[in-house]
């Protein structure tokens, strides 16, 4: 069997592998250590050993459970809701203005946690109820909140961006400040997006009277402004090389679990579920990194991204086009794939076709987020929209998804202004100190 056979069939096995709920860092190792047996069979389980290890020892990964933790002791501590209920108080009284607090609300929690579930998690117990109490349109309130949950992987500090910087070898810290603009950007067009759909439809969104005075809106804002401050501190502290991305993550969880004890929310128990809760998703991250890489071995032992590099530069494509087809291609596969599953089944292919033809990773990686994005709230597989739905019980699936849909677009149009103006991306990460 020649190699590229070899490489086509080893995407097959893992594709099936994935179909039957298979966990995605296990069918990776699973397929990448039999693909390099299959090819070099004495450096099989040297690999295995190697890249586990490596990955293990890797310092920068440290960022992941600090950030982890971090967002998990916001939530514990109540500054999630502290956010919302100052967005609630500021923006509450516009027409559609508590799902534009729901959505500036996942925002901010996104900048403590990098997960895009936590954040619709949290968020959603915080202002489905609300939006409920007040005669929201069910899709409209289930929509923003799943929307605004996928922020979390594109507004730093980001899951998605340490994985992709890992397999790509980029610097974290330059693809959490070229997210900062998008993910504001990508805020306000949810946000323009909302105004849109209750211009069509008022009922959707009925005006909700409200009675809070000044002195009760600057209150709110004075308590929400303790996160607001770590936020600015961490991602600050980055832009200005003050601090590294992983000391900035050890800051961050350091003043948010002060901020805990200093509110009496550190009990035995909340201690335990904090500690146990980020110790789950650290796992499940490195998991899928111990088989990203080993499947990354197997790849490249099959010299398959060389084929398809100088087939790509025989055919004339231009960076630009190549980088459109992989995104229209990221977009598909997001109606399938978990994102981070994705992530590491395409970045060891797509990385080198694309750097021999000039793209930007930086650029390309903020691109590949938010593709991954739209694939988190479109059908069939929808991860956030079923996070969700097992907060909005009572309303139908179809409902959720009907709603998401000026929120895709919202996402859409994001891509296409930073296609056109790169700089939206590029701005910080070149002005950065160090």
């Amino acid at each position: 069997m020649d190699l590229t056979t070899l490489a086509a069939l080893g995407f097959i096995i893992l594709l099936l592998l994935l179909y039957i709920r298979v966990p995605v860092g296990i069918a990776m190792l699973i397929v990448g250590t039999a693909g390099i047996w299959m090819i070099r069979p004495p450096a099989a389980m040297p690999t295995l050993a190697r890249e586990i290890f490596s990955e293990a020892a890797n310092y920068p990964l440290t960022i992941i459970p600090l950030f982890v933790l971090m967002g998990n002791l916001a939530g514990v501590a109540g500054l999630s809701r502290d956010l919302y209920t100052a967005a609630h108080n500021w923006l509450g009284h516009f027409r559609g203005g508590l799902a534009s607090a729901a959505v500036v609300g996942c925002a901010g929690f996104s900048a403590l946690s990098g997960s895009s579930l936590a954040s619709a998690m949290t968020m959603g117990r915080v202002s489905l109820p609300e939006m409920k109490r007040y005669g929201y349109h069910d899709g409209l309130a289930t929509g923003s909140i799943a929307a605004g949950g996928t922020l979390g992987i594109l507004i730093p500090p980001s899951a998605g961006f340490v994985v992709y910087a890992i397999l790509t070898e980029e610097s974290i810290g330059r693809l959490f400040m070229a997210g900062v603009i998008p993910g504001l950007m990508m805020t306000l067009f949810f946000i323009i997006a909302i105004w849109i759909v209750v211009k069509l439809d008022p009922s959707k969104a009925p005006t909700v009277s409200s009675d809070v005075t000044r002195a009760e809106k600057w209150a709110s804002l004075g308590r929400a402004s303790i996160m607001i401050g770590i936020i600015f501190l961490t991602v600050g502290g980055i832009y200005s090389g003050v601090f590294s991305a992983v000391e900035a993550a050890g800051i961050g969880a350091a003043l948010t679990l002060i901020v805990t004890a200093m509110r009496r929310k550190l009990t035995l128990k909340n201690t335990k579920n904090v500690f146990g809760s980020t110790l789950r998703a650290t796992g499940s991250v490195y998991l899928i990194l111990f088989g990203a890489f080993v499947f990354k071995t197997f790849v490249g032992f099959t010299s398959v991204t060389f084929v398809l590099s100088s087939w790509v530069e025989a055919q004339g494509f231009t960076g630009m086009q190549v980088m459109i087809a992989f995104l229209i291609i990221f977009i598909i596969l997001g109606m399938f794939l978990d994102g981070f599953a994705m992530l590491v089944l395409t970045i060891p292919v797509v990385q080198p076709i694309l750097e021999p033809l000039g793209v930007d990773l930086i650029l390309f990686g903020v691109l590949a987020v938010i593709a991954l994005e739209m694939g988190l709230i479109s059908p069939p597989v929808g991860v956030n929209v079923f996070i969700v739905k097992g907060i909005a019980r009572d309303v139908p699936m179809a409902t959720i998804f009907r709603g998401i849909w000026p929120f895709w677009f919202a996402m859409l149009a994001s891509i296409i202004v930073i296609l056109v103006i790169p700089d939206v991306t590029l701005l910080l990460p070149n002005t950065m100190f160090n």
